[in-house]
């Protein structure tokens, strides 16, 4: 009786190996497209920066070019700038990391509750949208003064301007799931809650990995915002510093610093996106 069932299981075995080599062909396919998007995208920054400063004859007083900024960073003689950035660059890219994953990690709860209970919305939303009208920068001492000047501040700050892009597409996104995909899921008696994680959670992959890619960069900005305003370290006060001192090759290294970390990080959320979307939501994968 058991030779009948063993044949399928035996036979099935080769097919799961060549899905499994499929999918990691084409995660390495994707990982490689992603890192030469990023490298195209910087080699035509780094390009048309070049062109503006030689083709307008900026002032090379306080103008950089990509090519000082490079012969800067691999000087013998600024191995103390190095060090320098270099830990400025630390102290920023925990300060963006935490605020994004705060700031996406609350706006998914709340875009969760909003799907779940309307009149969470509808309590809410006005209420979230009218905080998003007043400026950052004017918010920012009130939070310095409520959270103090370390990392927890530059958290809050930085994880405010993740969480409205990702609360209001997530939001949107489990509102547009098929109707027809909802009726199936009640029909058979399905609770709001495996409604939500079955059917709205997967087809809002894509709106949410596409508010992480819009936020990552913000999540920067926002932790330098904080650098500059409240906690006085990093590479956001470092640039500043620089700023005021006329250390204009330090601030110009910043900038490309900030520039290509934003390449990296959109970048990396897209093949997160993609490798996710293949394991969960295979039809919506580009």
């Amino acid at each position: 009786m058991t030779a009948p069932v063993a044949a399928p299981v035996a036979a099935a075995a080769p097919v799961a190996a060549s899905l499994e080599r499929h999918v990691a062909r084409r995660a390495v396919l994707r990982l490689a497209k992603g890192v030469g998007g990023a490298l195209l995208s910087v080699a035509v920054i780094c390009g048309v920066w070049q062109l503006l400063v030689k083709g307008f004859d900026l002032d090379p007083f306080l103008t950089r070019g990509p090519l000082d900024v490079w012969n800067y960073l691999t000087d013998p003689a600024n191995t103390a700038e190095r060090a320098l950035l270099r830990e400025a660059s630390q102290v920023t890219a925990v300060d963006a990391f935490l605020g994004l994953i705060g700031g996406a990690v609350a706006a998914l709860v709340t875009a969760i509750a909003f799907a779940l209970w309307r009149s969470v919305e509808q309590t809410l939303l006005p209420i979230a949208m009218a905080l998003r009208a007043v400026p950052l920068v004017a918010m920012t001492p009130l939070i310095a003064l409520i959270f103090g000047r370390g990392l927890l501040a530059v958290t809050v700050i930085a994880g405010i301007v993740t969480f409205f892009p990702v609360l209001v597409n997530v939001s949107l996104a489990l509102r547009s799931v098929p109707r027809s995909s909802v009726d199936l899921m009640r029909a058979y008696g399905a609770s709001p809650f495996a409604t939500l994680f079955r059917v709205q959670l997967p087809g809002a992959l894509p709106a949410l990995f596409a508010a992480l890619r819009v936020a990552a960069p913000l999540a920067l900005v926002g932790a330098l915002l904080a650098e500059w305003l409240a906690t006085g370290k990093g590479l956001g006060y470092l640039m500043l510093a620089a700023v005021t001192t006329f250390e204009l090759d330090r601030m110009w290294t910043g900038v490309t610093i900030v520039t290509v970390a934003s390449i990296v990080l959109y970048t990396l959320i897209s093949v997160i996106e993609q490798l996710t979307l293949a394991r969960y939501a295979p039809e919506q994968a580009r």
